[in-house]
């Protein structure tokens, strides 16, 4: 009941119970280091507000709640690096902590992704509008997912008038298009190929007629546009 160091390291131990330190009250130093604990139960350090050293590190934890400390109040020093923490706003409290204390250092991120490899006093937790903690990767997702296009309307109606100036412009027939570099020898075998059907202008006049719908229909978007 008068022991003050206690020195668990190395034993391969998996978990870390409730009721181990129920009558260490005057315990000052336990080394729990070099294990395999991967979890800690609620209370566990409940009675050792005496304490001024724990020692964690080296373990398998990814979470360690503050329901471990519970209801008592520990002021000693806490080592936490070498585990694989899991920096989500479960370990919020301890990042807190570790700002105002100033007694709990080095608890580097395993993850999630997007904070592996920082250490946790670097790692910012937003407040969703419900003021409830948003973890990293949350942030993440907000941030990089794609917002309301802003795209202009002037933009918009000059792309417009680009697609409709190339629909309005004369076709060329195929004769022409076929015998571009042949010179005057060539212009004059087209003029005379027969027309097969085909205005002044080489547009057919189902064409005129598409242009004179379209130049309808563009009229009315344009006004749309500005009216925006």
């Amino acid at each position: 009941r008068r022991l003050r160091t206690l020195n668990l390291g190395g034993n391969a131990l998996g978990r870390v119970a409730r009721a181990w330190f129920a009558d260490l009250a005057e315990l000052e130093l336990l080394y729990l280091d070099r294990n395999r604990i991967a979890f800690v139960e609620e209370g566990a350090f409940q009675n050792l507000s005496g304490l001024l050293a724990l020692h964690l590190n080296s373990n398998r934890l990814t979470v360690l709640a503050w329901a471990a400390f519970q209801p008592g109040f520990f002021l000693g020093r806490l080592f936490l690096f070498r585990n694989p923490w899991h920096c989500d706003c479960h370990l919020e409290w301890l990042r807190d902590w570790m700002e105002g204390s100033g007694r709990v250092t080095d608890v580097p991120c395993a993850s999630p992704g997007s904070v592996a490899g920082l250490d946790l006093s670097q790692v910012a937790f937003g407040r969703s509008s419900h003021g409830l903690c948003m973890d990293p990767e949350e942030l993440n997702l907000t941030a990089s997912s794609p917002g309301p296009s802003t795209e202009p309307a002037t933009t918009t109606m000059s792309r417009f008038s680009s697609l409709l100036s190339r629909l309005l412009a004369p076709r060329v027939s195929e004769e022409e298009a076929v015998n571009t570099t042949g010179g005057l020898a060539n212009a004059s075998l087209n003029d005379s190929l027969p027309s097969r059907g085909l205005g002044r202008s080489g547009c057919r006049p189902t064409f005129l007629l598409a242009s004179c719908l379209l130049l309808g229909v563009s009229q009315h978007v344009v006004f749309g546009l500005q009216m925006e």
